[in-house]
């Protein structure tokens, strides 16, 4: 087995007395697909800050490639929840897909000719050609998370770290943005992270899942992880689990756990 892209080891996160989760064990080899699902203040988000340096952990470690984390690696792509851009900014769609190449402080400098090089690649992954010129304040939800996907791959990155990226877009919107990420990892060897309230639109991608919840968790495949008996323990309540045509179903008894079309909540605990 190849040494693993990241490794999280006996990691625990706590704000005051609140427990996000504790004796946290994962390591993600190259290539893998996982999904973290769980309530809101799991600490999903939180996990995804910790694993970019953002946030230190109350104990533990987080290893990528052999080394502590640090804050900002270029061999780390981040894409972040939906957000609205001002529609007065004079960025292009193009010069956003070059802060991918551009945007850090650290590492060697890439040519001009590499760079267009890779932009011109991007474009076309992202089905953007037709974007390039467009002011970024201008273009649809769909449109932007095409090009924050590919302003977080285009420099080939060993880890892409993916943050409710399909929030606020269509079904066809999803699978365009799930397909993008599922390629990247394949041709490029990445793992992928990838924060999610509702596992549906990327199920037959998805390696392992790590499931969070009231301060605990739990990690394996969908199969072994998606069940009644496991939720029904991580969460200490009853909770249902129903399978449908390929779709999962996860309802709590008083319905506070559906994860089929719920809105993602805003929050420094997601």
């Amino acid at each position: 087995m190849a040494s693993p892209v990241l490794a999280i080891k006996n990691a625990s996160l706590t704000f005051g007395e609140r427990k996000l989760w504790s004796n946290l064990n994962l390591e993600i080899q190259p290539h893998e697909f996982i999904a973290v699902i769980g309530s809101n203040g799991s600490g999903k988000t939180t996990l995804l800050k910790a694993i970019l340096g953002q946030e230190k952990l109350s104990q533990g470690s987080i290893e990528f490639k052999g080394k502590k984390v640090t804050r900002g690696s270029r061999r780390m792509g981040y894409i972040p929840q939906h957000r609205a851009i001002d529609s007065a900014s004079p960025m292009r769609a193009i010069d956003m897909l070059r802060l991918g190449l551009t945007g850090h402080s650290f590492g060697l400098p890439i040519s001009s000719r590499d760079a267009n090089a890779k932009v011109q690649h991007i474009l076309g992954c992202v089905d953007a050609f037709d974007l390039a010129g467009k002011r970024v304040g201008e273009l649809s939800g769909g449109e932007l998370q095409r090009l924050r996907v590919g302003q977080a791959v285009i420099d080939e990155p060993d880890l892409i770290l993916a943050d409710e990226p399909l929030s606020a877009l269509d079904l066809a919107q999803q699978k365009v943005i799930a397909d993008l990420l599922d390629r990247e990892r394949r041709e490029h060897n990445s793992a992928v992270i990838f924060v999610t309230h509702d596992v549906n639109p990327i199920l037959s991608m998805v390696d392992r899942v790590l499931y969070l919840a009231n301060g605990n968790f739990k990690i394996g495949t969908p199969d072994e992880v998606l069940r009644s008996d496991v939720l029904t323990e991580l969460y200490g309540t009853p909770v249902d689990v129903i399978r449908d045509q390929g779709r999962i179903l996860v309802v709590g008894a008083d319905n506070q756990h559906h994860h089929d079309h719920i809105s993602p909540e805003r929050g420094e605990w997601n």
